[in-house]
């Protein structure tokens, strides 16, 4: 049987959504730039939810500081619209914070890169020492 999604997945979503709709045509501040949500954690009781956003051109939680600090100085107005919209009761407070893992997951990338192209290296070395032993 297919496991249904809790309330506040459900929540979380729909903020998600909401959320980059509204910050892609509401928020006029130039130190947003072109952020993506990639996340949003809801709490429990849906008091407070923590939206997870990257920022073009930024893999460093420095970096987006100046984003955030305008996402979260947005927020209140966000979450108005929010409330105008959404069926629920209340609408979670927001809190918005740089996700790193998409920085580290392009390093972690490079890294397999680098090493596949050593071992490739390494194996070439081999086979031409190889060749070379084979012809005394």
């Amino acid at each position: 049987m297919a496991r249904e999604f809790s309330r506040t997945q459900r929540v979380a979503d729909y903020l998600q959504r909401e959320l980059a709709l509204l910050i892609q045509q509401e928020v006029d501040d130039p130190r947003v730039g072109m952020v993506s949500l990639t996340g949003v954690d809801v709490s429990r009781d849906l008091a407070h939810a923590k939206v997870w956003f990257t920022r073009l051109g930024s893999d460093s939680a420095e970096e987006a500081t100046e984003a955030a600090d305008a996402l979260n100085g947005a927020a209140g107005y966000l979450r108005t619209l929010l409330s105008r919209e959404a069926t629920m009761r209340s609408v979670p407070r927001l809190r918005f914070a740089f996700d790193s893992s998409v920085g580290r997951g392009r390093h972690m990338e490079e890294l397999i890169r680098e090493a596949g192209e050593r071992a490739r290296a390494l194996d070439a070395r081999r086979e031409r020492d190889d060749t070379a032993d084979g012809e005394d």
